[in-house]
């Protein structure tokens, strides 16, 4: 896995502006912008070169890929050495239950008992 720590990608001015942090990045357009220019001390971009390795992008932390269940015949559909199941928001106390029991069952790993 890859633990290297990606810059914190800041709106321009949000450093002073409180509203400025909420809205996340947002790309400098500004004429005499600073941060659109590069300036090192400005704050960094979001860039190609920030992202993961292709092998693990868009993979768990845990290394597994997820997989969404929102029913029976999706957590069967499951490979257990590649696959992590995530249990949908929208599953019920009874029904979670008895997919949580079928994935020990299983041995898959669930991401969000």
């Amino acid at each position: 896995m890859n633990t290297r720590k990606l810059p914190k990608f800041q709106k321009q001015y949000a450093h002073m502006k409180k509203r400025a942090q909420k809205t996340g990045w947002r790309k400098p357009r500004g004429i005499d912008s600073k941060q659109r220019k590069h300036v090192k001390s400005k704050g960094a971009h979001p860039r190609i070169g920030y992202s993961a390795p292709r092998e693990i992008r868009g993979l768990h932390p845990s290394g597994y890929e997820e997989v969404l269940v929102r029913n029976m015949n999706d957590l069967l559909a499951i490979d257990p050495e590649k696959q992590a199941a995530r249990l949908s928001s929208t599953l019920g106390k009874k029904k979670r239950e008895e997919i949580i029991a079928k994935a020990d069952e299983l041995g898959i790993k669930i991401l969000n008992r």
